[in-house]
């Protein structure tokens, strides 16, 4: 109570109190401070309205009984409101979120002192807005002069971070995916190849099992692997085009 001048204009607010309890704060407060303008507001009808913009310096709230004072997003709102720019909120407070609750609700420097919150509203209005100078970034007429290095510096060769392996090849085969999975990883019915050739396998011709594949599509089953190619003879040995992913 001690940083409160004489001449600041106080805004009480209290909740559920007696008129006796808010009578003998008032006198009390008053003989400290030597204030002389202190005005009370029951916070359960407090609204937005009740007070111009930026018209106390002080708000103290929650310190007569039974200390009911809700400091929730309203009641925050209309305090700072009434605040002029760098005024300053005094409450009681116990709760462990208080402090952060009032900094997400725009107050600064928060301090508390055994259940007492100190707090200031920014020094400056909400909602204020400062119109920016052309004049604020200044370039230099050679800018590629703030890209200059000093050609004394050792500098690190950056062939020397690659070895033997990083300059190497890939093999080709080794890129070869499933156009199922999408990875080099053979699906459960592959016929493909790659099945085979992660096993290290020579793929050989499938074998019919009906016996008519030879025939042409007309006699070839749905899962037939030689489904889409043109007929041939029987016994004729056959290559299957590798199947290519989807694009």
């Amino acid at each position: 109570m001690d940083q409160i001048k004489s001449d600041d204009r106080v805004l009480l607010m209290w909740s559920d109190s007696k008129p006796e309890d808010i009578t003998n704060f008032v006198t009390d407060f008053k003989q400290k401070t030597n204030t002389k303008e202190v005005f009370l507001e029951n916070s359960q009808i407090i609204t937005i309205n009740s007070h111009l913009q930026s018209t106390f310096e002080v708000v103290l709230s929650n310190f007569i009984a039974p200390h009911s004072v809700p400091h929730d997003d309203k009641i925050l709102a209309i305090i700072l409101h009434v605040l002029k720019p760098g005024g300053k909120l005094i409450l009681e407070d116990k709760s462990d979120e208080i402090a952060s609750f009032l900094k997400l609700n725009g107050f600064v420097d928060v301090v508390s002192d055994k259940g007492v919150i100190t707090c200031n509203k920014p020094n400056f209005e909400v909602g204020s807005a400062m119109k920016l100078g052309t004049n604020i970034w200044k370039l230099d007429n050679t800018v590629e002069s703030a890209w200059k290095m000093d050609t004394d510096d050792d500098l690190i060769d950056s062939d020397l971070l690659l070895d033997e392996n990083d300059l190497k090849k890939p093999d080709p085969a080794s890129l070869r995916v499933c156009g199922t999975t999408g990875q080099r990883k053979a699906c459960a019915d592959c016929s493909c190849g790659l099945a085979e050739e992660l096993k290290g396998e020579v793929k050989e011709t499938p074998k019919s099992s009906c016996g008519s594949c030879y025939l042409g599509d007309a006699f070839r089953c749905a899962s037939c692997p030689y489904l889409g190619m043109p007929a041939f003879k029987p016994g004729e040995k056959v290559l299957l085009a590798d199947l290519k992913p989807d694009i």
